[in-house]
Parts: C-alpha cells; sequence; structure tokens
C-alpha cells in the first residue's frame, strides 16, 4: 500500500464501499446450535444428541453476561445470512479505514 499511487487507493476504497451489504441486513452476534434433553427417561433424546438442533443468537456486551435469543427454524437462514454480513462488513470497514490512514500519513487528500 505504501508505494500505491493515491489514486489507485482511492479507487480501490471506492470498490470496497460497493462491496458493502446492506445496512438494514447486518445483525451483530454469533449463531449457536443447541441440542437439549427433554428429560423424560423414555424419549429417544435421553440416549441420542437431544432435540434439535434448535439455533440461538449470542450477544456479547463487555461486564455482561452474553445475551441469548431463540431463533426460530424458519428464520435461520436469515439470521444466518445477516450475521455474516456483519462480520464481512467489519473486514472492509477495516480495509477503508486503513486505505484513510495511509491517505492521512501522506498528507493526500481523504
Amino acid at each position: 500500500m505504501e508505494n500505491e499511487p493515491a489514486v489507485s487507493l482511492r479507487r480501490r476504497r471506492q470498490a470496497l464501499l460497493r462491496q458493502l451489504p446492506p445496512l438494514k441486513a447486518i445483525l451483530r452476534g454469533s449463531l449457536i446450535e443447541r441440542y437439549k434433553r427433554c428429560g423424560k427417561p423414555a424419549c429417544k433424546c435421553a440416549e441420542g444428541p437431544g432435540h434439535g438442533p434448535k439455533y440461538y443468537l449470542s450477544v456479547s456486551h463487555p461486564g455482561l453476561r452474553p445475551q441469548m435469543d431463540y431463533v426460530p427454524q424458519e428464520s435461520h437462514a436469515q439470521i444466518a445470512e445477516f450475521v455474516a454480513n456483519y462480520h464481512r462488513a467489519r473486514e472492509i470497514l477495516e480495509a477503508i479505514s486503513e486505505i484513510n490512514r495511509e491517505l492521512l500519513r501522506r498528507r493526500e487528500a481523504l
């Protein structure tokens, strides 16, 4: 990046901006898959892995316990996409920030 011309950095930044997912389709957290036992001795879950999979969205905040929200099976694919969008957006924003920092370091127009 150090030897890359400023005009090329700005072009790359524009390309990154176009790759950002729609901001309304972003959800921070992690998807957790769980299997639960119902407690009935005659149920198949007593011997096997349990009932499931059941999905939960886990969101952590500093100083607090993670918050878990149940994700219905029919919403799983959309929620997984939104979580992936969040992680992709963070990576893109980090790359844009690095480009802007390089332009600043060079005393170029942002």
